[in-house]
Formats: C-alpha cells, sequence, structure tokens
C-alpha cells in the first residue's frame, strides 16, 4: 500500500471529540461524518483536504471516547493515512477495524511540516518527506493488518473470509 499527500499536521492528544464532535454523533453515515471531521480544532479542514491526504500529529492521537466515528469521519473525509508519535489503543483497533491506515514514527511526525509532501510505503514501512527528502521507517502492517485494511475494514473482510467457504 502506498499513499502520497500533502500533511495535515495536529498536536498531541487530539481526542475522538475534536475529531468528530459529539454532535454529530446522530449518524453513522461516513459522508455527513466527513463534513464535520476537525472542525472544532481546525475549522477549514474539510476545504483544504484533498483525497490521498495525509494526518500526522503528535502522541496519544485519538484519546478519549471509543467511537469508531471518528476514524471514519477521518478516512471519508480524504485522509490516506494518520502518522503519529503514538495512538490511543482504542482508536488503533478502531481504525484497523473501519479500515484506516495509521503508522507510528515519533521521528517522521518531528520531520514533517503542516503542508509537506510525504510519500507512505505502508509495505516497506517507509515513511519519506518529498518536500525535504528525509525519510523514516515505520513498523510495516502485519499481513493480517494490511488485509483487513485493504478489504475496508474488519467487517468486510469477515464477510469476504465467511463467502470464500
Amino acid at each position: 500500500m502506498r499513499f502520497e499527500g500533502a500533511a495535515h499536521r495536529y498536536g498531541r492528544d487530539v481526542d475522538t471529540d475534536v475529531i468528530i464532535p459529539a454532535r454529530y454523533l446522530n449518524t453513522s453515515d461516513p459522508a455527513e461524518l466527513a463534513k464535520h471531521c476537525m472542525e472544532d480544532i481546525d475549522a477549514g479542514f474539510v476545504e483544504k483536504v484533498k483525497p490521498g491526504d495525509i494526518m500526522v500529529a503528535d502522541e496519544n492521537f485519538g484519546c478519549g471516547s471509543s467511537r469508531e466515528h471518528a476514524p471514519i469521519a477521518i478516512h471519508e473525509s480524504g485522509i490516506s493515512v494518520v502518522i503519529a508519535k503514538s495512538f490511543a489503543r482504542i482508536f488503533y483497533r478502531n481504525a484497523i477495524n473501519t479500515g484506516l491506515p495509521i503508522m507510528e514514527s515519533a521521528e517522521a511526525v518531528d520531520g514533517i511540516h503542516d503542508g509537506d509532501i510525504v510519500a507512505v510505503d505502508a509495505d516497506t514501512g517507509t515513511i519519506t518527506n518529498v518536500t525535504t527528502g528525509q525519510s523514516w521507517s515505520a513498523q510495516p502492517f502485519p499481513p493480517f493488518i494490511k488485509g483487513i485494511i485493504e478489504r475496508g475494514g474488519l467487517i468486510p473482510s469477515l464477510r469476504e473470509k465467511g463467502s470464500a467457504r
């Protein structure tokens, strides 16, 4: 899996209430959730994000409430992958389960600025800041997680495996 796009950079402790405010949780429609992604921390996010762009954040990304709405909103907004120094464990699982690729690399996060063009090769774990030419290594996805992400999440993955019998 390869991704390339402009970086949208955020700080530490970005919680799920900031990613998708609770006032919009009366729907599970991915397109509707995407319209409100990050609006309380970055009001112009949905206007500036382009399909394939990359979200970059410091420590503890996705902390707070356990809700799959957050990774769904991020992915549906056009973000192809999230790179952070660390993720809240429940967000990590929800991201994989909903098909949102995420990677941890403190060094890459420190070397990426808002607006930089970033390329990610998730198969090798290579993250490259195309703007500066710097590259870093992250842990590539194990095959079973890569399969879940490629199928669009856990439920589609289970459905596909069940129909293969």
